[in-house]
Order: structure tokens, then C-alpha cells, then sequence
């Protein structure tokens, strides 16, 4: 009875199966493995975080390039701030209130500035009454310590890249961003401060590029997800049409045949079975 299962056309849809089954459960498998490294990665970057907090700071130098690894650590940096390139960053909330980040320059000994968030302001960039109320910052030599961050790009969350900004005003923190603004070089780096001056607010550090349980990471687990059921359908598939062969054999040896559309029997060898004694004659 299961000799169709030699015939060219179930040979095709075995290989199928036996091909499909495999490579859906080592795609599910994978995207879990995906899902599970950044869950990994969120543990990790929380416990970073803590003990960031409580580390004594460290030069700049040695935490560059910002990795994951560095990203959060207190990075400690001599020199002096620009006062003449001072930058409000608009449209950036802070415990649900809207307002901006005030970002000052600081030329370091060795020529390069880096972007020092020195606070968050709530109001509006544009309103000259709501400038106004950025303090000054400090003069002459300083060492500033902060959280290190990785330069910010258009699709990062709470940027403003519709561009179009007024002068003094920045949409993304970053060196590309900052290179046509100013006439020095600029680390691809900045750090935000854990005190502030006046009535700035603290910008508390964000975590590291994908290393949290963001939309990204979900993607992953929902993926997983269809991935194994793509592994399920094939094989209901395989069934259905495996069953449906073997009772369609069942039915040809007892003599039942199946009915067209037009309620005549299906096929040239049902219709000769239905023919009378006289027209075989």
C-alpha cells in the first residue's frame, strides 16, 4: 500500500520535508540563541552599570573606542570648555518631562574635544527665556568625570534627525555631527556628568547599543517562535497528505470512487466502471 511513497512525485515532497525540518529547527534555534545573548547582554550591561557607579574614574584614552565593555564607565578628562560653541540639544525627555540636554565642548590637552553633557533643562530650546536659564560654565582648567557614552546616531532613541535645527542647537550627538560646527577634532565619544550646576538636572548614562531588551531583542523570541511552527506545519503537511494517499488507496480497493465536481466519477477508469452492460458491448 505505501509503495507511492516511491514515486517520483513523493520522492520530491520527502526531500522537501526531510530538508525543511531541519533548517526551520536550526533557524528557531539560532534566533533563541540571538535572544539569549541579549538577555546575557542586559545582565551584563545592568551589573557594568552598578559597579560603574561606585568605580573610581579612569582616563579617557583607556576607555576608547566605547564598546559595550566601556560604555557607562567614568572617564575623566583635562582641559577647558569652549564657551564660544556651547550647544542646546532639543526635544530630549527626562522622567516624562520634555526639554534639553546643554552640551559644552571640552578642549582637552591633547587637542581633541569631547561633547560633556553638563545637564538637562526642562522647557524649550527655542524659547530665549528657557535658554537663558543655562548656567555658564566654569572657567580656566578643569577635570571633568562623567559617564561615557557612544556618539549617537539618526535612529537612536530620542534623537531629533529631522534636521533643520536653529545655530547653537544639535539634533545628534555625535563627532559626525559636530565636525562642521567646530574647528577641531572631536572624539567619537561624550559623557554625561553625574552633578550639574544651576537648575540643570543630571542625564542619567543610557545603556550601551544593543545590548538591552529592546524591539530588536523581542524580534528575535518572536522569530524563534515562527520558526518552529514553520518546523510544526511541515509536518502536519506531510501527514495530511500522506493520510489523504492512503485513504484514497483504501477507497480504490473497495471499490469507492470519488465524485468530480459535476457529481460524475472522477477519472477516465471511474467513468468506464460506470459504463452499462451495453455500451461496453
Amino acid at each position: 500500500m505505501y509503495r507511492f511513497l516511491l514515486t517520483p512525485r513523493w520522492w520530491g515532497i520527502n526531500v522537501f520535508t526531510v530538508l525543511a525540518i531541519p533548517v526551520c529547527l536550526f533557524m528557531g534555534t539560532w534566533q533563541l540563541g540571538r535572544f539569549e545573548t541579549r538577555v546575557d547582554s542586559h545582565r551584563e550591561q545592568q551589573t557594568q552599570a552598578e559597579d560603574a557607579r561606585t568605580a573610581a574614574a579612569e582616563p579617557l584614552a583607556e576607555l576608547l573606542p566605547v564598546s559595550t565593555v566601556t560604555s557607562g564607565r567614568q572617564a575623566r578628562a583635562t582641559g577647558h570648555y569652549d564657551t564660544g560653541h556651547q550647544l542646546l540639544v532639543p526635544d530630549r525627555q527626562l522622567d516624562d518631562r520634555q526639554g534639553f540636554y546643554v552640551l559644552t565642548l571640552l578642549r582637552t590637552d591633547g587637542g581633541k574635544a569631547l561633547p560633556v553633557v553638563r545637564g538637562w533643562l526642562p522647557g524649550d530650546a527655542n524659547s530665549p527665556a528657557d535658554a537663558a536659564k543655562v548656567p555658564a560654565p566654569p572657567s580656566g582648567d578643569v577635570t571633568v568625570t562623567g559617564a561615557l557614552q557612544a556618539s549617537e546616531s539618526p535612529t537612536s532613541k530620542g534623537v531629533n534627525a529631522s534636521g533643520g535645527l536653529p545655530s547653537g542647537q544639535l539634533g545628534v550627538i555625535s563627532a559626525a555631527s559636530l565636525v562642521n560646527l567646530v574647528p577641531y577634532q572631536v572624539y567619537d565619544a561624550w559623557i554625561t556628568t553625574p552633578t550639574a550646576t544651576g537648575a540643570m538636572v543630571p542625564v542619567p548614562p543610557a545603556a550601551a547599543p544593543n545590548s538591552g531588551l529592546d524591539l530588536k531583542a523581542f524580534q528575535n523570541l518572536g522569530y524563534t517562535g515562527e520558526w518552529f511552527v514553520f518546523a510544526g506545519f511541515v509536518v502536519f503537511m506531510w501527514f495530511r497528505l500522506f493520510r489523504r494517499e492512503v485513504e484514497a488507496l483504501r477507497d480504490a480497493e473497495l471499490g469507492i470512487t470519488p465524485e468530480g465536481p459535476d457529481g460524475r466519477p472522477d477519472g477516465p477508469d471511474d467513468a468506464r466502471q460506470t459504463r452499462s452492460p451495453a455500451g461496453a458491448a
